[in-house]
Formats: C-alpha cells, structure tokens, sequence
C-alpha cells in the first residue's frame, strides 16, 4: 500500500500546469546506467572549459552545471524540469492550497512565460490577466532568456509588495501593463451551491491534498440544504480545472464510481511507470487514514450528471472527466479539453533538490490517450458569453505548446492530427465568422456568487439535467 502511494503527485501551484505527477523516492544512483556517449561528453568538456577560460565574465562551475541540466530537461518536453532546492520545497508547499504570489498557473513557450489560467479570487484574477497571455517582462526585467523557476522565483515575494507585468494579448495591438500587488494565496479548492430545489453545483478548482474530503463535506451539505433529501441532478464543474493530485482525482471520480471501478491507467518505459488505478481506498489514501468516501450520501452513486469541461481543463480534471465518460455515469458538456495526458514523476536527489520526469502517460479506463488530444464532450457548448476577435485563436491546448509529448496512439495508427483542406476551410470561415462578432465580457461573479446567473454552459447543464432527472424518474 505504501509503495503505491509514493507514485502519487505532488504539483508546484505557479510553475507548472496541469500537472499529474507521481514521486518516487528512488535513488536515481541505484538503477542501472546505461553507457555514456564518450565523444559528446568530450564535447561539453570542451565547451565547459571555453566558456571558463573565454567567457566575457567569470562563471561559477555550479551555474553552468545547473544551466546544462536545465536544457537538458527542458528540451524533453514543457513539463520536464530541474527543481532546485527551493524549487522543490515551493512544489510540495503547492499542494497544501495556500501560498505567496499572484495567483496564475504558467508555463514557459518561446523563451517567455504563457500563462495557462488565472486562479479565482487572486491578484491576478482581479488584475485581468487571461489564459494565453504571454509574460514578456517582469517589473523591468526582460523574460526572454529566464528559466520558469527563475520566474516564478520572481513573480512571488512578501505579500503586500507590487511587481509590473508587461503582457502581450493576442487581439491586442501593444503590450498591455499591469500592477499586481502579492498576495498570500488561499486556494478554495470546492465550492459548492443549491441552485435549486433538488439540484446541485459543486466546482472543484484545482485537485489539492484535501479536496476528496472537501468534496464529501459539500455533498452532504447538498443534501442538508435540500431538506435532507437526495438531489435529482448535480453538475461539476471541472473548467478552467489545470489538475493536480492524481490521488484526488481518483477519489473524486471514486465519489460517483462504483467500487473497484477504473479510474484511470499509466503506462511507460518502466514498470513503476505502469499503474491501474481503481477507486479503491489504497489508490487515493495514505496508510492508516480513514476512508471519508464511505461518509457519502447513497444518491451520489446514481444521482444524473453533467460535467462541465473547457481547454483550460487539464490533466487530473480530464481524468475525471474521462472516467465518468467512460463508464457512462455522466455526460460531460462543454468544449474540447487541454489535452495533458503525461505523468511526471519526482525524482529527489541526494543534494536536496530534484527532476521532473515526463515517465508516463495516462489512459481513460476505455484505453483512450489523452495526450495532446483532450477529452471530446458528448455535448459540444461553446461559451456563448465570450466572443473570439479579429480571428485570433483564444486558447491555448497542450498540442499548442513547443515541444509537446505526441498522442502515440494518433502516431501509431500513421494519423497525427494534420489540418485537411476541408478542415482549414471550416478553421477559417469559423474565424471569420468570429472576428465579424462584437467583443463580449465574460459576466463576473458577484460578491459571495458561486455560479453566474448568465453562465450560457451553466444553463445548458442544468436544462440537461432536469430531463435526464424526468427521464429516470419515469424508468424507476
């Protein structure tokens, strides 16, 4: 049991997005090495010793051996990384949903730094800042050139303090300039709400340490506030979700699972990288806790529901969103999804610091590859609140980012998504037909408001769910 649980995620709020990671404890020194390239090693000698001897400025031996190990994984994919010793402390801090900062989830794309999504209710929520913008300079420091540790190292300090970023928009004819001001995060990670007699909404926000528990409580708190009965329809609301903790997200599909079901499968080079995990208490507990999902309302297992998705939901949450999909126990509604279908493992070093190892990916219990694909909604709804302008391309996917690791399924069948004519004619005339709309602001939550009133997506879901409700009222 304790085995298990040491390959589940630990992910860095704020340096990295949607992430499912696994730590694995194992010293990399024990495994066996494979031989080392002789005559490309000579090479970075070589180069080491000119850059030592003939480098405009004298460098320390530990900045240019850490700078190599930076390249070294960065060149992986966007999720491969080299964590210093802060770096890994700052990670393991992520997950206990509260920390300093301005409150965004990042990534690095062409040397700058792309933000993936806001987080609710911080600084740069509040600010204005939006998924896909791209971070050129910090107050005025130029991005270009910083490793993302380096810059999430700048985007946090003591809270109360300012820090300008200078933002390029898509859409946007100039940089845009912002003030932040730091803040300590507190991350809500389950809302919740009766929107109506018998019908529930719970958001999960990001899938944090105790956000299975979270989840129990809001449930049974559901029924209280239906007068202690079981509801009749329930949406979860997974957008703008970029992942977390892979046990959460088996405990919350387990949430609404049958016992023993199949939450989701890993598989990669190496056999601590091959995992089926089913919505059994070892797979999302650590040893000697307490099952909290045997405190869950019967109605939970049956209640109809609909899952809301968008392309800022990313790993855990399309882990989720795949299971319930897959085994029929939800329709998922909304728009194509991130697409971040890779597990990266943390591996601690002896010196106190770590790598992030792309070793995996995951798999729907159906043996569907998410990565750079996403999950597909059985119910495509576009957010009719927020129009694209002058054909820009508003979100940004996995399969967007430099780098990305491929869907080898897609590669294996010979049919790695290339844009057809007849595709690029539909892109086209939709874009058209975007930039020919007028510009829409996405309504903002009103003080205390879980769910906005003219949330389109929203809406569809609750209509959905009030004729899945009739439709097994009848069959029973």
């Amino acid at each position: 049991m304790s085995g298990k649980f040491k390959q589940f995620s630990l992910i860095g709020i704020g340096i990295v997005f949607g992430a499912a990671l696994t730590l694995n404890y194992s010293a990399i020194a024990e495994r066996e090495p494979e031989a080392l390239p002789i005559e490309d090693l000579r090479a970075f000698s070589e180069i080491f010793g000119k850059i030592k001897s003939d480098y405009v400025e004298p460098v320390a031996d530990k900045k240019l051996i850490t700078e190599a190990i930076n390249g070294m994984l960065t060149g992986l994919d966007p999720h491969s990384a080299y964590l210093d010793d802060e770096a890994f402390k700052e990670l393991q801090v992520g997950t206990q949903g509260e920390f300093g900062g301005l409150g965004i989830e990042v990534g690095m794309e062409d040397g700058f730094v792309k933000v993936v999504s806001p987080i609710e209710d911080t600084p740069a929520f509040k600010a204005g800042v939006k998924s896909g913008d791209l971070v050129i300079k910090l107050d005025d420091t130029p991005v270009k050139g910083m490793t993302l540790n380096d810059a999430v190292k700048k985007m946090r300090g003591k809270p109360g303090t300012d820090i300008v970023l200078t933002i390029v928009r898509k859409g946007e004819g100039k940089p845009l300039t912002l003030t932040l001001t730091r803040a300590v995060i507190k991350i809500k990670s389950v809302k919740y709400k009766l929107v109506e007699p018998d019908y529930g909404y719970v958001r999960i926000t990001q899938f944090q340490e105790h956000s299975g528990e979270n989840l129990v409580s809001a449930l049974n708190d559901l029924q209280k506030q239906n007068k202690d009965a079981g509801l009749k329809g329930l949406v979860l609301d997974l957008r703008n979700d970029p992942g977390g903790l892979l046990n959460t997200a088996v405990s919350v599909s387990g949430a609404f699972l049958k016992t023993n079901d199949l939450v989701v499968y890993t598989d990669g080079r190496t056999e601590d990288a091959k995992m089926r995990l089913t919505n059994a208490r070892e797979n999302y507990l650590r040893p000697g806790e307490s099952d909290y999902l045997k405190n869950l309302p019967a109605w939970t297992k049956n209640v109809p529901m609909v899952v809301l998705v968008n392309g800022g939901s990313a790993s855990a949450s399309e882990i989720v969103a795949g299971a319930l999909q897959d085994h029929k126990r939800a329709v998922v509604l909304g728009t194509q999804t991130f697409g971040k279908g890779s597990v990266q493992t943390i591996l601690p070093l002896n010196n106190g610091t770590a790598i992030k190892l792309t070793t995996a990916r995951y798999f729907t219990p159906n043996g569907r590859s998410i990565q750079a694909k996403g999950i597909t909604p059985d119910i495509i709804v576009e957010d009719a609140t927020i129009s694209n302008t002058e054909g820009h391309k508003m979100e940004v996917r996995e399969a967007d980012l430099d780098k990305h690791l491929s869907n080898n399924q897609e590669a294996e069948a010979g049919n790695e998504a290339k844009p057809t004519e007849a595709n690029v004619k539909d892109d086209k005339a939709k874009d058209d037909k975007a930039g020919a709309e007028k510009k829409a602001v996405k309504p903002r939550l009103e003080p205390g408001e879980i769910v906005s009133k003219a949330d389109f997506q929203f809406n569809q879901a609750l209509t959905l769910l009030k004729g899945l409700s009739l439709l097994q009222s009848r069959k029973e």
